[in-house]
C-alpha cells in the first residue's frame, strides 16, 4: 500500500475547538467564563456534533454554521449564561479564528516536502473553513479544502468520503484519513481509508465495527505513518 493523499478533518483535528471559549475567558468583558469555559466548550462541541448526526439521519440538512450556533445556544443555557448577547457574539466571532494546534504547520510542511497531497474534509461550511485556514496561515500547505456542503449531508455519510476520490483521483487504499473524532476515524476505516484517530483526550475507543489503523495523541508522527502505511 502506498499513501499518496493525506486528508484531515478540521475542527478538533487541525483546529482547537476549545480555543474560542478559552480565549473569551481571558478577556475582561467576560469574567463569568472564568470557572465555566471548559465545560462550556465541551458541551458546545458535543451538541454541535449531535446536531449534525440528527440532521443527517432525519434528512434535515443545514450548514455547519447553523448547527454551531445552535450548539452554542444549548451550551450557554446549560451553563446559565444564556441571555447574554455580547458573550454569545464574542464566542461566535472567535470561532472563525480558531488556533491550529502547535504541531500542525510543521507536520503539513513535512508532508508537502515529501510529495504528498494534503487536504481537509470537513462538516464545516466553505466560508467557515476558509476563515479558519486563513487565520491559521495554512493555505499554502493544503491542496484543497472539501466541505460536506457540496453533497448536502454530514459525516459519516459515504457521500462525504466519496469527495476525496472525486477530487484527488486516488483509490481508497492510497488515502490516509486523520480525525480527532473516534467515530469519524472508525467510519473512514469502514469506508476503506487507512485511518488515524488523534485521541488528544485519551478517550476510550468507540465501539464500532471498524477500528482505526493508528491511534495517536497528536499529529507529529503523521508523516512517518504516511511513509510506512
Amino acid at each position: 500500500m502506498t499513501i499518496k493523499t493525506c486528508i484531515f478533518d478540521a475542527y478538533g483535528t487541525l483546529f482547537d475547538v476549545s480555543a474560542a471559549a478559552r480565549q473569551a475567558a481571558t478577556e475582561p468583558d467576560f469574567p463569568q467564563l472564568a470557572e465555566s469555559w471548559s465545560i462550556l466548550a465541551q458541551n458546545w462541541r458535543l451538541k454541535q456534533l449531535q446536531y449534525t448526526w440528527l440532521r443527517a439521519i432525519s434528512g434535515a440538512h443545514t450548514d455547519f454554521w447553523q448547527v454551531t450556533q445552535e450548539g452554542l445556544d444549548w451550551a450557554l443555557e446549560a451553563a446559565s449564561l444564556n441571555g447574554q448577547p455580547a458573550l454569545r457574539q464574542r464566542l461566535l466571532d472567535l470561532y472563525w479564528e480558531l488556533e491550529a494546534y502547535p504541531e500542525v504547520p510543521a507536520m503539513l510542511r513535512t508532508l508537502k516536502d515529501a510529495g504528498y497531497q494534503t487536504g481537509i474534509l470537513s462538516n464545516g461550511s466553505p466560508d467557515m473553513l476558509a476563515g479558519a485556514v486563513q487565520s491559521a496561515s495554512l493555505g499554502a500547505l493544503l491542496d484543497d479544502v472539501l466541505s460536506v456542503e457540496s453533497v448536502g449531508i454530514f459525516k459519516p455519510a459515504a457521500a462525504v468520503y466519496d469527495l476525496v476520490g472525486q477530487r484527488f483521483g486516488h483509490s481508497k487504499s492510497e488515502v490516509l484519513f486523520v480525525s480527532s473524532n473516534g467515530w469519524d476515524a472508525g467510519c473512514a476505516a469502514g469506508y476503506g481509508f487507512t485511518s488515524v484517530w488523534v485521541n488528544r483526550a485519551a478517550d476510550p475507543i468507540d465501539r464500532l465495527p471498524w477500528p482505526p489503523a493508528h491511534v495517536l495523541s497528536d499529529l507529529t508522527s503523521i508523516p512517518d505513518i504516511a511513509a510506512t502505511a
